[in-house]
């Protein structure tokens, strides 16, 4: 069943019947709602008509079509659009000519349209979004026409043919408006300055590789057999080798050596150079689109006016107690999140424990590498619980500015979105203005949120990790009883009394449980060992996280995002099929709408919410904190998102054309308040790898005793490695009879304290009398603080010089626009002249 329900135009425009348009192809459409189909007299069907008799009295064209579904298709008048022509004309050009045909974009077309639908309010004071809530429509969409346009895009960008090729940003914008534009412009623009970052960070990994094997620290930790470390905790641990490290300390020094300082300042100041570039080609493009000087606010209070002419701004208000009330909201969360990640070191300790206590031997040599890279696995799955899960949104599109600001945001967020669905709250408290303003504060919140639940994790293993539990004799306890960052583990190699050489015996389980009694099942007490850092640094653990979680949001996030609405729209589309009809003889077959088959094929692609376009740039923000803020520690960060995007771009292209209903497009001519967020980024890069180098990485201690203790500064020898004796040097001596009276060493470290060993050394500049910091520890100290003071003020300086050298806007566009005003202005004058003198 279908039909065509024609109104006649609202004609309260002066200008309507003067009609500068020619005539409209009449099966094109603009917006289609669906319903289901009530039952006569429901409630739900009255407040349907309600809602389509208040279009109709606009002047609006319905055409309804009936299948398993109701469809009706909305047509706006005209005399709309040429409202908004008129208002928003260009001043620069301005309309002498009211009756002077000119077309509107399609893009500004659906625009309008989603406006005033998602405006119209019925005689119950309902709008749209909220006959949705309550079931009475079930969705709204523009549709996905057959154009030229999007036949092109189709071929040509949403393919994975061509991913190496060059983005039709035009064509992008004709057919998805100005925001989708920008957001590839800055994403294509984005991954080509990352290839020459990636390029410089894998020549620095690859420089480090070929000091694998030479580097005089390595060499000093593999050939100290006879060094003999503290044991890790009180309570039945063994002493140990060591030597017994020495595959970790040479990855260590593969990543933490001179030229991750390096490629620290060339991100920094790369970071800049970006931002600087973007902002020129931003003005470039915006220049072309004759969108430099748009004003969004202007915009929003033109289609309030279209919509209804009574219509009053909304005052610009600000109260310090709801300002107050957010702050301290925040503030909550984040202390939430941090406490998220020392949940995530809890499951280390726990981890490590039953991994010590595993029937596997692979497992119980292994625990704490183990536990590291499972714990990043489940910092992962946290990221994707707090940030990824899928909303149940209303599935419309974003509500334009003055319909959300007098009521919450109406999307049903999931309860596992916790990071959304409290900014979200925050935003409603705040009560902004505009639209705008409510999503550049939401993009504020989430983005804090977001910020700290992926890298909460990473700034404790960066700079608290095995730096606050004390040292040998006086660990630092909670409530004066259990020591701080304890985990169960074992060494693979211990020293056993029977190490009369210390040479590391193997591991031997039967000779093991004989000696040092330790116990066969977690129900019995097992030692405790900190969870610290290597004799070498903690750079490679801060490492290994950040490679686990980046190739896991860029491998399975990637699989998930394509396939998931891939299969929801296969499933959608199987589901919907219609059954074929089969003709009796002679009887003949029903032509079928066309408007049918296009309106349900758009309405089986997946919905398209409020949050889509969004998503995609806050994933690619936090992808670009993860390229540029603990870069120092992972120099391939920028290899893997440079590769990521190359597939990101043709994924969101795919999505859009194929999988999804079209978006309403938005008019900008920016990427909005995102550009401070990257600002911000840039400058918590430089902190963090300044932070990274001066207390993460070894670098300052090797640095300070190359050029102040080594043999080169005492020794005119030049043979000798400058860096000989550094690990000795960097480890301190505890005497065994000074450990606390609570410590129960075992049953080996009794025996090896009869065979005369009294000493054991640990990671610290402590002397071997009172343990107090000896002068090389307020040596490496100063050394810290002076390199990160430097190190942040060099980059910084440079970082404001990049910006001054490198112009926002190109002269070529600062001249256009002044030739134009000037232009302008002459004709103006010249009119003026003209009008005089007639």
């Amino acid at each position: 069943m279908q039909e065509e329900i024609l109104l006649t135009p609202w004609r309260s425009f002066p200008f309507e019947d003067s009609d500068p348009f020619a005539l409209m192809d009449e099966e094109k459409w603009d917006f289609v709602l669906v319903s289901d189909i009530h039952q006569m007299g429901s409630d739900k069907e009255v407040k349907r008509k309600k809602f389509l008799d208040e279009l109709s009295k606009k002047g609006f064209t319905i055409k309804k079509i009936e299948d398993k579904k109701l469809f009706y298709g909305v047509r706006a008048p005209k005399h709309f659009f040429r409202k908004y022509q008129w208002l928003l004309r260009n001043p620069d050009s301005r309309l002498q000519d009211l009756n002077a045909q000119q077309d509107i974009p399609v893009t500004t077309r659906i625009r309008i349209v989603n406006f005033i639908l998602h405006n119209t309010v019925t005689p119950d004071l309902e709008k749209l979004h909220d006959l949705i809530k309550k079931n009475v429509f079930e969705a709204a969409f523009p549709l996905h026409e057959k154009e030229e346009v999007r036949e092109f895009l189709k071929e040509k960008w949403a393919r994975w043919r061509d991913i190496f090729c060059q983005q039709p940003i035009e064509k992008i914008r004709c057919y998805f408006g100005e925001k989708v534009a920008l957001y590839f412009a800055w994403l294509g623009w984005y991954t080509y300055l990352l290839g020459f970052a990636a390029a410089v960070g894998l020549v620095v990994f690859v420089a480090g590789i070929t000091v694998f094997n030479s580097s005089q620290v390595s060499k000093e930790i593999c050939e100290a057999n006879d060094t003999i470390m503290c044991p890790l905790c009180d309570q039945k641990c063994p002493f140990w080798l060591l030597a017994d490290t020495c595959t970790y300390a040479r990855v260590t020094h593969m990543i933490d050596n001179e030229g991750t300082v390096v490629f620290a300042m060339f991100m920094a100041i790369w970071a800049t150079v970006f931002l600087e570039l973007w902002k020129r080609q931003r003005a470039q493009v915006v220049t072309n689109w004759k969108l430099y000087g748009w004003d969004e606010d202007e915009e929003e209070l033109a289609m309030e006016l279209i919509n209804n002419l009574q219509h009053e701004p909304r005052r610009y208000r600000h109260s310090y107690m709801r300002s107050t009330i957010v702050l301290l909201l925040v503030l909550l969360m984040i202390v939430v999140l941090i406490g998220i990640a020392h949940a995530l070191v809890i499951y280390r300790v726990v981890a490590t424990a039953l991994f010590t206590q595993s029937d596997s031997e692979f497992f119980r040599e292994q625990a704490n590498l183990v536990a590291v890279m499972t714990g990043a696995v489940l910092h992962y799955i946290t990221i994707v619980v707090m940030t990824k899960v899928q909303i149940a949104a209303w599935g419309g599109q974003w509500v334009l500015p003055f319909s959300i600001i007098n009521s919450p945001f109406l999307f049903y967020t999931s309860l596992l979105q916790i990071n959304r669905r409290v900014a979200l709250f925050l935003c409603d408290l705040e009560k902004p203005r505009t639209f705008s303003q409510r999503e550049n504060n939401f993009t504020i919140k989430i983005f804090i949120f977001q910020f700290l639940t992926n890298f909460s994790s990473l700034i404790y293993i960066a700079f608290f990790l095995g730096r606050i539990n004390g040292h040998p004799g006086n660990y630092v306890r909670i409530a004066g009883k259990w020591r701080l960052e304890e985990v169960r583990d074992l060494p693979q190699n211990p020293v056993t009394p029977y190490h009369n050489s210390y040479l590391a015996i193997p591991h031997c389980p039967a000779r093991h449980n004989q000696i040092s009694a330790w116990p066969n099942s977690p129900s019995e007490s097992s030692p405790l060992i900190p969870l610290q850092c290597h004799p070498s640094g903690c750079i490679t653990d801060l490492f290994i996280q950040m490679a686990i979680i980046m190739m896991l949001k860029q491998t399975i996030s990637n699989v998930v995002e394509y396939l998931v609405p891939w299969l929801a729209h296969k499933m959608r589309k199987r589901q919907k099929r219609p059954k074929e009809k089969h003709l009796v003889l002679g009887e003949e077959e029903e032509a079928e709408d066309p408007c049918k088959k296009q309106w349900l094929s758009n309405y089986q692609l997946n919905e398209v919410n409020i949050f889509s376009l969004f998503d995609e740039f806050l994933e690619m923000v936090i992808q670009y904190s993860f390229t540029t803020i603990f870069v120092a520690a992972f120099p391939l960060a920028p290899l893997l998102a440079f590769f990521n995007n190359l597939f990101e771009i043709r994924l969101d292209a795919i999505k859009m054309m194929r999988l999804r209903r079209r978006m309403v497009p938005r008019k900008a001519n920016d990427i909005g308040i995102w550009v401070q967020v990257l600002e911000a980024i840039g400058i918590l890069a430089v902190i963090g790898n300044g932070l990274v180098i001066a207390i993460t990485s070894d670098f300052i201690p090797v640095q300070v005793y190359k050029y102040t203790y080594s043999p080169c500064m005492k020794e005119n020898n030049t043979a000798v490695d400058c860096l000989t004796g550094y690990i000795n040097h960097s480890l301190s001596v505890f005497h065994i009879e000074h450990f606390e009276p609570d410590t129960n060493l075992g049953i080996e470290t009794i025996d090896l304290v009869k065979n005369g060993t009294t000493l054991c050394r640990y990671r610290d500049y402590r002397n071997d009398e009172d343990y107090s910091y000896t002068v090389q520890f307020w040596h490496v100290f100063a050394a810290r603080l002076a390199f990160l003071i430097l190190f942040e003020h060099v980059a910084l300086c440079v970082k404001l010089i990049a910006a001054w050298y490198v112009p926002d806007v190109p002269l070529s566009v600062k001249n256009h626009l002044l030739d134009e005003k000037h232009n302008n202005l002459r004709k103006e004058l010249s009119m003026m002249e003209y009008s005089t003198e007639v």
